[in-house]
């Protein structure tokens, strides 16, 4: 079955006209990105100018929504009033199931667990119109690719890894649930103009080098901010090499360097995917105008003039790198692994390697695996390390048993866990794991931030492909480089690894959805969406309240944050997913990760008022019963990592009216404008070093505008002051969701 294929045939009926449309405003050439974004687009000439500091109005082809986000975004989308999603739209269960005991265990422990909200989303679903992919059914950027993803078209999700849809040419861009909500109700997505980043793959992969490696170390090349308010585009002869899933592992992990989305153009590779995932009336649409998914030829011939920075790297040199430990951006040629593990005294022995994510878990990455694991047999080799294998999706982990993968990784002792995202978001409950034990791990997910897997800070966690990875379990060494090292086998030999080779993926037989997992939306406006009050897991919403259009006088300053401080620091995952539709009970968990730049500690601040140390939630809920609002200082790229919106809610909750920092992510920024709290950096990045612990803030904003820069006064308990001044990026339309106490309340009021 092909999801929605009257859309999609009408779409690319309509493309050569809107590009043609588009190109009587923009008289250049355009990248492939422009044509996808301008096609999309409600245009003018003043909405096409092209000037970074302006927004496009982006009307979306689909919305997808993972269960753990997708609760929040409903529960919000019940106040709208409206009776169903104007937009096709998908709720994915793969957050929520624990990785255990193994595939089948698992899925019914933690399906009965969650019956709850399973039973939330599932009627909301019929509701409004939704489709429903049921827990096991696969990891909702794996499930995407295979079913719903189209060379030109754009879909958002509520999952910071949307972009994973590059890799069949379609641009993903990841949201909050907040910006899910407005197009839900028929509105369009507001998205700033990005600028576009040509990433040039020279030459192709060889050796052990893989699609994992160019990510990897563009990563370390851009750091985890580099790219923010951009697109990345891969554009040269390198990416013909690429198969379709490996251009989607590239741009899935866009997001760990700041993407608003990465993109590859339409190519054979792409067309293979399609057609043996039976979709190959889609392939043979978009064959027709192929020349239409990819940027002009001017822009390929003088990419320096059209591309906003262009970034060369040349396949035939890539070699393998091992991220980390602790941020995605730290990149290592293995090759220099022993001599970095060596200078920052790392523990190198490997307790634990991880295959799978929404980023590695496709059958491709699954038969390179096995390609290692059948050499290893053969050369008498045995793991040293525990390992765990997570399929991408129901598809996968079918393919696995028909071509004998599941028997093989039983084989060798590795477990294997259901379709879930399960490790990758700290849906782990690691055997024998001791907190603060200091340790290392190496995965192919995304993210390694400290605590991030398994909920241990000094859980040094590492990033690499599967194949890599695959390798070093047999080792269990981190340092262990299989391009140039031996190992002993069980008669003492010592042999080699040899270069591992991935199997083309069969076509796929042509499965009734609901064996896949998938239920049809129902759209039945009956349907009375109960939620219990005493519930621990749910929780009906009330409006946050409106500004009284007066300056921001007297508001105490909540914690200085030193450092990196990503969403799992502001509204850690693992275990606290239970509570991700409960706004009280989630709150809990506000800033409990964050470093306070005066002592050094998480989850300890000061009562500016009592004079005493206490738990951010204790000192926030006092401030709160005070009527005292209160602020957050952060530090660069606050709020990266995932989309959640949570991480804005729970502050907004617990009284914070301001936060201010040296630099934003582009998700949680919005996120933070979406809740009614204002976003503001510093005009001068030093100021972050003015302010105290015991200040007391007035911020004039009683004349709130576009462009318009606040002042904030600084009162320190000494009695001397500091004046600093702060920008924002609040357009008109932003300025009114903080008038109204939050986009909902505008929405709400405005919906007539």
């Amino acid at each position: 079955m092909i999801f929605d294929f009257d859309m999609i045939r009408n779409f690319y009926f309509d493309l050569k006209f809107r590009i043609s449309k588009v190109r009587n405003i923009i008289s250049s050439p355009m990248t492939y990105s422009e044509k996808i974004l301008y096609s999309h687009s409600i245009h003018d000439k003043k909405n096409l100018s092209n000037n970074n500091e302006s927004y496009l109005n982006i009307l979306p082809n689909r919305l997808a929504m993972q269960d753990a986000t997708a609760q929040m975004t409903l529960l919000q989308f019940m106040q709208t009033g409206k009776n169903k999603t104007e937009i096709p739209t998908t709720i994915h269960c793969d957050h929520l199931i624990k990785a255990q005991y193994g595939f089948d265990i698992d899925l019914k422990k933690y399906f009965q667990e969650n019956q709850e909200i399973y039973n939330f989303l599932k009627s909301a679903s019929n509701k409004y119109g939704i489709g429903f992919w049921t827990p096991g059914s696969g990891i909702i950027h794996q499930v995407i690719l295979e079913n719903y993803a189209f060379p030109g078209g754009i879909i958002i999700g509520t999952d910071s890894h949307t972009p994973n849809s590059g890799g069949l040419g379609m641009l993903g861009i990841g949201i909050g649930g907040a910006d899910a909500i407005e197009v839900m109700s028929g509105s369009f997505l507001e998205l700033k103009i990005p600028k576009i980043i040509g990433v040039y793959l020279k030459g192709k992969l060889n050796g052990w080098a893989s699609p994992k490696d160019i990510i990897l170390k563009l990563s370390g090349i851009l750091g985890t901010k580099g790219a923010t308010d951009s697109i990345i585009e891969y554009f040269g002869e390198g990416t013909e090499c690429l198969s379709c899933t490996g251009k989607a592992t590239i741009c899935n992990m866009g997001a760990e360097i700041g993407a608003t989305s990465s993109l590859f153009p339409y190519d054979i590779k792409m067309k293979d995917f399609l057609d043996k995932s039976g979709r190959k009336e889609i392939s043979d649409m978009a064959d027709k105008i192929k020349n239409f998914l990819k940027a002009d030829i001017e822009v390929y011939k003088n990419p320096y003039v059209y591309y906003d920075k262009v970034i060369k790297i040349d396949l035939d040199l890539l070699e393998p790198y091992i991220n980390g430990p602790f941020t995605p951006d730290r990149s290592i040629p293995i090759s220099k692994m022993k001599e970095e593990a060596k200078k920052n005294d790392w523990p190198t022995k490997i307790e634990v390697g991880l295959i799978g994510s929404c980023t590695n878990s496709s059958y491709e990455d699954m038969s390179k695996v096995i390609s290692i694991i059948k050499q290893a047999k053969k050369k008498k080799l045995k793991i040293s390390s525990e390992f765990l294998i997570t399929p991408g999706s129901n598809m996968v982990y079918k393919l696995m048993k028909e071509q004998g993968f599941v028997s093989l990784f039983q084989k060798i002792g590795a477990q294997i866990f259901s379709s879930a995202c399960g490790p990758c978001i700290g849906q782990w409950k690691r055997k024998g794991n001791s907190y603060n034990k200091k340790n290392t791990i190496i995965h192919s997910f995304n993210r390694n931030f400290s605590s991030r897997n398994d909920g241990n800070p000094k859980t040094h966690a590492f990033i690499a492909s599967p194949e890599i990875v695959t390798a070093l379990i047999f080792s269990g060494d981190l340092t262990f480089d299989p391009i140039r090292d031996s190992l002993k086998n069980e008669m003492g030999e010592y042999v080699k690894f040899e270069e591992p080779i991935s199997m083309n993926m069969p076509i796929l037989r042509n499965y009734n959805l609901s064996e896949l997992g998938y239920e049809d939306p129902k759209n039945n406006n009956n349907i009375d969406i109960k939620i219990d009050s005493n519930s621990k897991r749910l929780q009906v919403l009330s409006p946050f309240p409106s500004w009284n259009r007066k300056d921001l006088l007297n508001v105490k300053l909540l914690i200085k944050i030193k450092g990196k401080c990503t969403t799992d620091h502001i509204s850690m995952a693992g275990p606290w997913l239970r509570y991700r539709g409960h706004l009280e009970k989630i709150s809990e968990n506000l800033l409990i990760g964050a470093v306070n730049a005066f002592n050094e500690k998480t989850n300890h601040i000061k009562n500016i008022l009592t004079g005493n140390y206490g738990d951010i939630l204790d000192v926030a809920k006092f401030y709160k019963s005070k009527n005292i609002s209160t602020l957050i200082v952060g530090d660069e790229n606050y709020g990266e990592g995932s989309s959640r919106e949570h991480a804005a809610m729970e502050p907004r909750f617990l009284g914070v009216r301001v936060i201010i920092a040296k630099s934003f992510s582009r998700i949680h920024e919005i996120n933070l404008k979406k809740q009614g709290i204002l976003a503001l950096t510093f005009l001068d990045s030093s100021d972050y070093h003015k302010i105290q612990e015991e200040d007391t803030f007035h911020f004039y904003i009683r004349n709130f505008f576009p462009k318009k820069n606040i002042n904030i006064k600084l009162v320190h308990k000494n009695g001397n002051q500091d004046n600093i001044i702060a920008k924002h990026s609040y357009n008109e339309k932003q300025i009114q969701w903080f008038i109204y106490g939050s986009f909902l309340n505008f929405i709400r009021r405005n919906k007539n």
